[in-house]
């Protein structure tokens, strides 16, 4: 997972960096951790803080 993240980072840059420390990372439809190993066919999501009311 993390280097997926890197790969990400290098491709969208500084910003979307700066979001990942707010977000959650998903794989496949659950949380995931950093050292979480991924697959080409895995879906990750990065989930921005969210509010309701």
């Amino acid at each position: 997972m993390r280097e997926v993240l890197e790969q990400a980072c290098g491709r969208y840059g500084h910003d979307f960096a700066g979001l990942l420390e707010t977000c959650q990372v998903w794989c496949n439809g659950e949380p995931t951790a950093p050292n979480t190993p991924v697959g080409d066919d895995d879906e990750i999501a990065v989930l921005p803080p969210v509010s309701g009311g």
